[in-house]
């Protein structure tokens, strides 16, 4: 299968849904589920539809996505549901287009550079080992929002070199109202407009009003420092075109934070409440992560250093991403009439991509539905087709913080890891994913800490 197929194919329809919704509810109703059925029953191509005029492709094969990524990347735009999203991001990287998009992404990848991601470590470290410190023996916590809270220390403090202690009463809150309420818009056909005074846009606009207000007074507090910092806000506020030499106004410096806030905590958040869950339904694999950690980091406290040599913790991570990926779902616009694959799709028409779907196909995943973090072994990846497995996306679009996230997550498990067992609460609901912005557990995580037997640690926490 190639681009250069003269010959049109037809494209497999679904049964038509609703007359008006056509087949809306049953993507809002089971979005995984509905995917990962027309995948099996349709294979790589299904056609179905959005509201009564929206034709939506769920495209499943590894050489299609490649084109949709990659190859033609230039014939798509992000699909109309992500306009939802710019009342809180507005035009950052993950809404924005085309030539504006590229620049700030030239502007934006310096704070991603290697040696950043490096200074960064030592503060997810830090941060961590601080926040866990304070858990107790047999205490039953929340997992999830401790997985938040840490995450979201770790973008303060590597974003504005912030403490925040109790970020998520600061920024969270009105980080998941704004959330909550953007992914309800972006999968309602019909969109009340913000200017409505409704209950639900009152509650929108005045989230995304106080995180302006926090964003704000930082970028003014700033500028008006002497001292040059090494975080994010520091490199963003530095950079320049190489085009033209302008850098970023206010808002558009407001754009990207807000961005990378959101993109930067939730998604590892999720991915890490997955891992924790994942380990403790297998208790083999706990102990193999526990070997790893005390053979490599033993009693001291972890070090930057570490990350490149706990690679079982690091196969762990891909597993946890494998399995449930915080980025399930990708959606684009087709911008003009292209031919994928002998494939035709017309402008207007939108394509859906799952990574869930493809990365529970056992065409390139043995036993796609268990948790088998060895199957990364040996540099496995690289024998699979590009988009086989593909949690960060892909293309010039891939996720800018892929490495800093990787690092992120396999850093905080180990810390972890070296010193506490997390095992389900014995009377946890059923553990399913939740599709919000990103994959989550639905309803949280109660789950039990215990301090691991016969660990003594060095002093310093």
């Amino acid at each position: 299968m190639n681009d250069t197929d003269d010959d049109l194919r037809d494209i497999p329809k679904v049964p038509k849904g609703r007359l008006i919704s056509g087949h809306t509810k049953e993507f809002q109703t089971d979005p995984l589920g509905f995917l990962s059925r027309l995948a099996k029953e349709y294979g790589e191509i299904a056609k179905f539809r959005f509201g009564p005029l929206q034709d939506v492709y769920l495209v499943s094969n590894p050489d299609l996505i490649k084109q949709i990524l990659v190859t033609k990347q230039n014939c798509f735009v992000k699909s109309k549901d992500f306009n939802a999203l710019k009342p809180l991001l507005g035009e950052g990287l993950l809404t924005s287009e085309k030539d504006f998009h590229m620049r700030q992404r030239r502007l934006i990848q310096p704070s991603f550079k290697k040696s950043h991601i490096s200074h960064y470590a030592q503060d997810m470290i830090d941060t961590t080992m601080d926040y866990i410190s304070t858990w107790e023996q047999n205490n039953e916590r929340i997992i999830t929002k401790d997985m938040m809270n840490i995450t979201l220390g770790i973008i303060s403090k590597t974003m504005f070199s912030m403490e925040f202690k109790d970020g998520y009463e600061l920024v969270g809150k009105s980080m998941e109202t704004a959330l909550r309420i953007a992914v309800k818009r972006m999968r309602t056909i019909f969109r009340m407009p913000l200017w409505v005074p409704t209950k639900i846009n009152r509650e929108y606009k005045n989230a995304i009003q106080k995180l302006d207000k926090i964003i704000y007074s930082i970028i003014e507090k700033r500028k008006s420092e002497t001292v040059k910092h090494e975080d994010m806000l520091g490199i963003l506020m530095d950079a320049r075109d190489d085009e033209d030499g302008l850098g970023m106004t206010n808002q558009q410096v407001r754009d990207e934070l807000m961005t990378i806030f959101l993109a930067g905590h939730e998604t590892t958040a999720n991915a890490l409440s997955w891992a924790l869950y994942s380990l403790s339904q297998h208790p083999d694999i706990q102990t193999k992560l526990f070997n790893e950690v005390d053979s490599i980091i033993g009693s001291r406290t972890p070090k930057p250093d570490d990350f490149m040599k706990l690679t079982y913790t690091q196969q762990i991570i891909h597993e946890a991403l494998r399995m449930y990926p915080p980025l399930y779902i990708l959606s684009r616009g087709v911008a003009e009439d292209v031919t994928i694959g002998g494939y035709s799709f017309k402008k207007g028409d939108m394509i859906v991509l799952s990574s869930f779907v493809m990365q529970h196909k056992p065409e390139y995943f043995h036993q796609p539905d268990s948790f088998i973090p060895e199957r990364f072994e040996n540099n496995h990846m690289k024998t699979l087709p590009a988009f086989a497995y593909f949690p960060f996306g892909g293309g010039p679009r891939v996720c800018i913080g892929n490495h800093f996230a990787m690092m992120e997550a396999v850093l905080v498990l180990a810390c972890i890891a070296q010193r506490y067992r997390i095992r389900l609460a014995d009377d946890h609901h059923e553990v399913t994913p939740y599709t919000s912005l990103s994959l989550r557990p639905k309803g949280g995580l109660r789950m039990v800490v215990e301090k691991r037997e016969g660990k003594d640690f060095q002093s310093g926490f």
